[in-house]
């Protein structure tokens, strides 16, 4: 056996080198720094992107959008005093340095329907959509990490045919199922006909149930695939048959040398779940009537009030960044080798 293969399966290292001690010298002082620039560059050029975009949204839309959200009742004179306070009358790079500042103050301008001040809507309501998807995200992993990992064991070696197909197939049906069309399915089961839980909105933890297992159901199911697949992979390596010629326990052996080294996959995924999870929260929102940011944009699309529209896109946009970020530098520091590239 190589002196490799005796650090990995012996009790002083973990394997290859990725735990979290290794992760700390590997990335320790300068290279944590030039890592954390770099991701933080592209931060800021990924929102200087979504500004510009969320910008040339209410330009590129055909027609006027301040007619279109006053509605056929509107005078010319009105329209006119309502483009002029929003400042759409400007020539266009004034009006997006203009938007640049503002967006640096967290100004996000008026609503066109109701006049109050969009950013004071989004510092209600986004509070409550971080509560079903911070939740539904922990959520996803401490269910899809130990079920995917038990059916890896389950199956490893041709073994559990059956078991295999049963995974397979129920994983591969529930995440085909869109959460707002699971969300209407638990509405109609557990609130229409059991009564078991609250009609909609926010009405106490057990309002949380039915809008965080909608989200949920799909993620999992399809986390749960990937982490299989990486298990089998770790499974068959050669250290963890070294680790287990030296009878390390069972559970030892898998959270020392198994878990460390599907990681990388299982938070890569992850980050993109937790993205799917922000934006799939809209839909669910409006299905169980919950008072966050999803329902806000709804109202505003269906009343045509662009600068609300831009404001609640550009917070989501900017929380799907940040998360990814996060995400990110959890996986340097779990797996340095994930980014050897760029250390």
């Amino acid at each position: 056996m190589s002196t490799d293969l005796v650090d990995i399966a012996g009790e002083a290292a973990p394997a290859e080198g990725s735990g979290p001690p290794a992760a700390a010298r590997r990335l320790a002082g300068g290279r944590w720094i030039v890592f954390i620039g770099r991701r933080l560059v592209r931060l800021l050029v990924s929102l200087l992107v979504l500004v510009s975009a969320t910008f040339a949204m209410i330009h590129l839309i055909p027609g006027d959008p301040v007619a279109a959200a006053l509605g056929s009742s509107a005078t010319p004179a009105m329209i006119a005093d309502r483009t002029h306070e929003l400042g759409l009358d400007r020539p266009l790079w004034d009006q997006y340095v203009t938007y640049l500042r503002d967006v640096v103050t967290l100004d996000f301008g008026r609503s066109i329907s109701t006049e109050s001040p969009v950013s004071d809507l989004i510092l209600q309501r986004f509070p409550n959509t971080l509560r079903l998807a911070i939740p539904a995200f922990v959520l996803v992993i401490l269910l899809a990490l130990p079920i995917g990992l038990l059916t890896a064991v389950r199956t490893r070696g041709g073994r559990g045919r059956v078991t295999r197909g049963v995974f397979v197939g129920l994983t591969g049906l529930l995440n085909s199922i869109p959460d707002y069309v699971l969300g209407t399915l638990l509405t109609l089961i557990f609130v229409i006909g059991l009564k078991a839980f609250p009609a909609a909105g926010d009405q106490g933890a057990a309002s949380y149930v039915l809008p965080i297992a909608a989200l949920v159901v799909a993620p999992v199911a399809s986390l749960s695939r990937i982490v299989r697949v990486e298990a089998l992979k770790v499974l068959d390596a050669e250290y963890i048959r070294a680790a287990k010629a030296r009878r390390l326990p069972t559970l030892l052996r898998y959270w020392r040398h198994v878990l460390p080294n599907m990681v990388t996959a299982t938070l890569t995924y992850g980050s993109l779940i937790l993205s799917g999870l922000i934006a799939g929260t809209v839909l669910v929102e409006n299905v169980f009537g919950w008072p966050g940011v999803g329902t806000v944009i709804t109202q505003a699309v269906v009343q045509k009030d662009y600068p609300t529209i831009q404001g609640v896109l550009l917070v989501l946009g900017a929380a799907v960044l940040l998360m990814n970020l996060i995400v990110d530098l959890a996986l340097a520091a779990v797996d340095p080798r994930s980014r050897v590239g760029e250390l």
